[in-house]
């Protein structure tokens, strides 16, 4: 794969380096993206595994790695750590500015089926298998042989069926922060996959729905999910954490292999992750290093 990756901005922290890289993706219709890669001290003796942060709503390939509180444990752990983008930018497509929650900022980890969204909406290839491609190509020192995957909201979605509908088993764990765990039976869920679907939620259900591919589920899990009881979206019925935790359970998955924690008055912000980004980089740290 001959990709030019361009460095758009290079920090030191916490003895790592954390850089900002561009280039022209093949999988977004050729649009330029953007993603934030950090690499541990350690990564300039050998390869280290990589766990990716698939950020929410409104967001970029910022959010997480300027507020999630990932970087110093991530170091410790000689881990790297991976941020994409969260849709398309700048498709120019009639419509996909008009809405916070759908369209730029909102790609929701789907490969679009509708005809008008298809040449440019396809955020499940670019992250899952174009920019390990792009970056491997680049010779920078990450073994993909290692990933495991982590989210928040519209992006702890995006990481739980990422992790439980890979056929491949690209990932070895997965987590999340307040995610949409249900999204064919939420406002958020329906409104984007009647968009970017042609078979709308009916066509999710088999791939971006972690609720139904749990149910489904055969092989071994290892998945940790944290939501806060005083987030609204929650209170709104976004969510649906209860409903991902009866069908773990109904399907077998005990407290070990699928962990649902729920956190007295937490909210939705970068407050709550960052209280508990530490736990759950250990946690992958578990699989990643074994």
């Amino acid at each position: 794969m001959t990709v030019q990756l361009e460095t758009v901005s290079s920090n030191k922290s916490f003895e790592g380096t954390l850089t900002k890289y561009k280039f022209k993706s093949a999988a977004l219709g050729g649009l330029h993206a953007q993603f934030n890669l950090f690499l541990p001290a350690i990564a300039s003796k050998h390869k280290v595994p990589v766990l990716f942060y698939l950020a929410g709503l409104t967001c970029t390939e910022d959010n997480g790695a300027q507020k999630g509180g990932f970087l110093g444990v991530a170091a410790t752990q000689g881990i790297a750590l991976l941020f994409p983008d969260t849709s398309p930018r700048g498709a120019g497509i009639a419509g996909e500015d008009d809405d916070w929650d759908f369209g730029t900022g909102a790609g929701f980890y789907v490969n679009a089926t509708h005809p008008k969204f298809s040449n440019n909406y396809n955020m499940l290839t670019h992250v899952t298998l174009e920019l390990p491609q792009v970056i491997e190509a680049a010779g920078l020192p990450i073994d993909f042989k290692r990933q495991s995957v982590m989210g928040h909201s519209m992006g702890g979605h995006g990481a739980l069926t990422m992790y439980l509908a890979s056929q491949t088993k690209q990932f070895r764990s997965a987590s999340a922060f307040a995610p949409i765990a249900n999204p064919t039976k939420c406002p958020w869920g329906e409104k984007a996959f009647g968009g970017y679907l042609q078979g709308g939620t009916e066509e999710a259900k088999a791939t971006y729905d972690a609720t139904e591919l749990i149910a489904k589920h055969k092989d071994p899990a290892h998945i940790l999910i944290d939501y806060g009881t005083g987030d609204n979206f929650y209170k709104q019925g976004q969510l649906l954490p209860e409903n991902f935790l009866k069908a773990a359970r109904d399907a077998g998955y005990d407290e070990v292999q699928v962990r649902v924690r729920s956190q007295e008055d937490y909210d939705h912000s970068y407050f709550f992750i960052s209280t508990f980004a530490s736990d759950h980089v250990h946690f992958h740290a578990n699989f990643l290093k074994a």
